[in-house]
């Protein structure tokens, strides 16, 4: 575990109230320094600059960054006049897919600023009130695209393998990835795809953390004031564009005996980690059809009453929900082995928690789903399929690259 804040350093966190009409669109005032993002329908938190910032790895990933985040808020002077989820301090953390290296980051910006409904703020460490003027612009890059660790016919052949093991009974469920390689003329800007991403995916929370960014529709736990809330996506159909069309396509997808299987492995798994936790919980006996714009999604949203928050903070309940079968398998530990043996990519932070926690505990954690990771001119999009019996291959790798859009699209989408 590395910490780029000095020991026993205190911090001196701020937070005020803003006229909603301050700011614009938040992503609009984050200037290029170390920028962090987790907007959804205009809402939610951007910031900039690290205040603190802990990486660690391997297995302890996520209790070495609770235990750190612990000591960093036991440290600060915290002057909060609005004391809503959201406020006052807030990191923001991006956490390793696999245990092994299990690459992880948290950090707490030097600047947040926050809307929710009427309500907006900023907070501030250490620093003075900032600009919220509109940043520049940051240019459309001109990207090509590669495949990745495998192209399209070597990743069907590993989706066939699984179909087969899965068919001889060694597990009932593996999600398979595969990853794309874009190459721009320029070092990428991420803000530039992350306020296309929020533009096109109003419905989807718009993130960035560290280089990883994406437009997940996947909230793998919220835990607000004592209610936790997860929504499953996991059963998917590509849309056509045609609204006639795609009714009756989501009305295919609610009836499809693979996807409704795939789905119930993956609500099955949400819930049996999040029991423990909860003295009460909701969990709908059938899902509803998610439409976004590429795609359509089996969805059910898991609610639950927390019985232990003084304990467990939203970070302990995300480490605590990876993986679900959303983006593992089922068994869990039989997938996860099959993932490392045969999907043939090191999946860094993606599919992995990607999100924010407060002083409180309180805090959204996505899954870190129609994503790409920047590094300088390179960025390397990422697409995951639910394997099960009955799955096609080539219906998955349609299925792939429909989820490739997203980051595809706000990559090459010119400026207006």
């Amino acid at each position: 575990m590395t910490s780029e804040q000095a020991a026993g350093e205190r911090l001196v966190v701020r937070t005020a109230r803003l006229e909603p009409d301050t700011v614009g669109a938040l992503l609009d005032v984050v200037p290029d320094d170390s920028p962090v993002s987790w907007i959804r329908r205009g809402e939610g938190l951007v910031g900039w600059g690290i205040a603190a910032q802990v990486r660690t790895s391997g297995s302890t990933r996520f209790s070495d960054a609770a235990k750190w985040w612990a000591e960093i808020v036991a440290r600060a002077e915290i002057l909060d006049e609005v004391n809503e989820p959201g406020t006052g301090p807030v990191s923001f953390g991006s956490f390793g897919f696999a245990d092994e290296p299990g690459d992880s980051t948290l950090a707490l910006p030097r600047v947040v600023v926050g809307r929710r409904g009427d309500l907006a703020w900023v907070t501030t460490v250490d620093c003075v009130a900032p600009d919220l003027a509109p940043a520049d612009l940051p240019r459309a890059p001109v990207v090509s695209f590669a495949d990745g660790a495998r192209n399209g016919d070597e990743w069907m052949t590993v989706v066939a393998d699984a179909v087969s093991r899965i068919n001889r009974g060694d597990l009932e469920k593996v999600v398979l990835a595969r990853d794309l390689i874009a190459t721009s003329d320029v070092d990428v800007d991420v803000r530039w795809p992350l306020r296309r991403l929020a533009e096109t995916y109003p419905m989807c929370w718009t993130f960035h953390v560290d280089g990883l960014f994406g437009a997940t529709p996947e909230m793998l736990v919220r835990r607000e004031r004592g209610l936790v809330t997860s929504r499953v996506l996991a059963g998917t159909i590509r849309r056509t564009g045609d609204d006639e069309r795609d009714l009756a396509l989501a009305a295919t997808l609610a009836r499809s005996s693979k996807d409704l299987e795939e789905h119930e492995y993956a609500v099955r798994s949400v819930a049996e980690s999040l029991e423990p936790h909860c003295s009460s919980m909701n969990v709908p006996e059938a899902p509803f059809v998610l439409h976004l714009p590429n795609v359509m999604h089996l969805a059910t949203d898991v609610a639950g009453v927390v019985h232990d928050a003084e304990s467990v903070s939203s970070l302990d309940l995300a480490e605590a929900l990876h993986p679900s079968a959303a983006v593992g398998g089922t068994p869990t530990d039989v997938a996860t082995d099959l993932i490392g043996e045969i999907e043939g990519m090191d999946r860094g932070r993606y599919a992995g928690p990607v999100g924010w926690i407060d002083a409180t505990g309180d805090g959204e954690w996505g899954i870190a789903l129609r994503s790409g990771h920047v590094d300088g001119p390179t960025v390397r999009l990422f697409a995951g399929c639910g394997i099960v019996g009955d799955s096609d291959p080539e219906a998955e790798l349609a299925e792939s690259q429909a989820k490739f859009v997203p980051v595809r699209d706000a990559l090459t989408a010119s400026s207006r």
